[in-house]
């Protein structure tokens, strides 16, 4: 077992309920025959895990109160589930789920439940490939499973907060979620991961997506952690026969974020949207790496992803397309767009094509610029000193990933959020909140 996390796993070794028993002892076994990535491990070149050095503890069920905690989500309308430190708040919760929706904790699955949760869990996240999905398993002892059944249509958001509280030590938090799509089942999920203060506290978070046949989902990952709360996850995703997904996701830079976006196109006729924004100021890291999936024929997707980074922060994009041999007549689409406002900030961007099928559509490009400096002065001239101007500009390089996100109240709960990372005082943003 890698000595760097020999603790963190320590901490979380808690028993699992006996049907998961197997999945955390196959976990351990290839977690202990691991090797953390290094400098020249590709895949973690620009990003390092020194951050998580140092002693965690798995934190105990939080009773503090709203007003205690203090945080902010915006109201969407619809079931709304809050997580404190792992585990489930009731109180802060609203868990009244519309008819063919199923929201199952692990530990209470029955025995059909659990046989359910048994043969999808693990079936789209590949270990073998994601080494912190190893870390998962090994450390697995609960999870949530979302299950919407086969021809429903979810009218309302389903709203899940991931909320870290600040305490004394620091702390681990294993997030785990299975959602399954039944046929022709539509639906919109929202993930919202919060922290609150300045503790230290790491989530290992992995959501699994599993869309059958005609599904649609519309899904919203977004990591608004900051300071201590470092977070290294993923998303996970099965496209059935013409499935769809609209994929949003969202970073404020912490001490150390890496979030890894799978989607693999199983079905013919599936299609993927995936758009992304990450925001960086003082020393914070962010590292997305996305692979887009082509296994079959007659498949598109379609991925953006924007940063602007400031300070003197590091953000690591890296996204892959991947169209296998029999994946003929795909249309696949990748840009990733950066802008730097400092010259001590620092952006590695790699985008790939992997392309073995002939009769194919594919673009991809990444660009990395500083403010205009025609643009900044064309502000000034009409009366906007140079602090607000610089703000404008920076707001407008990501809004037209925000207007992409098709929920009313989370685009507006999101708006006045983004603009207050582009500067601390509220005029500056007076015409962007």
């Amino acid at each position: 077992m890698p000595d760097l996390m020999h603790h963190i796993l320590d901490a979380a070794s808690v028993a699992a309920p006996q049907w998961l028993s197997e999945r955390q002892a196959a976990g351990r076994k290839a977690w202990a025959a691991s090797a953390l990535p290094t400098r020249k491990t590709e895949a973690w070149k620009y990003t390092s895990l020194q951050p998580l050095t140092g002693d965690f503890a798995v934190a105990e069920p939080s009773v503090a109160s709203k007003a205690e905690l203090g945080f902010e989500h915006p109201d969407l309308g619809g079931s709304k589930l809050v997580f404190v430190d792992g585990y489930l708040r009731a109180d802060l919760s609203d868990t009244a789920l519309p008819e063919g929706v199923e929201l199952i904790r692990f530990a209470d699955a029955n025995a059909e439940q659990a046989k359910q949760i048994s043969q999808q869990l693990g079936s789209v996240a590949d270990p073998s490939g994601h080494l912190f999905s190893k870390f998962s398993d090994a450390a697995l002892q609960d999870g949530m499973f979302l299950n919407v059944a086969a021809n429903t249509e979810v009218a309302e958001p389903i709203h899940m907060v991931w909320l870290t509280s600040t305490r004394e030590v620091a702390f681990t938090v294993n997030q785990r979620l299975l959602v399954v799509m039944g046929v022709n089942s539509r639906a919109s999920l929202v993930e919202q991961f919060d922290s609150v203060g300045s503790g230290t506290a790491f989530t290992n978070g992995i959501t699994e997506l599993v869309l059958e046949t005609g599904a649609h989902l519309l899904h919203h990952r977004l990591h608004l952690e900051d300071g201590g709360a470092m977070h290294i996850g993923g998303v996970h995703v099965r496209l059935g026969r013409d499935s769809h997904l609209e994929s949003f996701h969202l970073a404020l830079g912490s001490d150390l974020k890496r979030i890894d976006v799978v989607v693999n196109h199983a079905g013919p006729g599936a299609h993927s949207t995936v758009n992304g924004i990450y925001l960086l100021r003082g020393s914070e890291h962010v590292d997305y790496h996305t692979c887009i999936e082509h296994a079959v024929p007659n498949c598109t997707s379609d991925e953006i992803f924007r940063g602007v980074i400031g300070d003197r922060a590091t953000a690591v994009f890296n996204g892959r397309i991947h169209i296998h041999a029999d994946a003929q007549k795909t249309n696949a689409q990748l840009s990733n767009r950066n802008l730097l406002t400092s010259t001590n900030a620092t952006i590695n961007t790699k985008p790939e094509l992997e392309i073995y099928a002939n009769d194919v559509q594919c673009a991809h490009g990444a660009t990395v610029a500083q403010l205009d400096p025609f643009m900044l002065h064309y502000l000034k001239t009409r009366g906007i000193d140079a602090e607000e101007a610089q703000t404008l500009l920076s707001y407008g390089f990501i809004n037209e990933v925000v207007n992409t996100i098709r929920i009313d109240a989370l685009r507006n709960f999101l708006r006045p959020l983004l603009a207050g990372r582009f500067a601390t005082d509220p005029k500056l943003t007076r015409h962007l909140a």
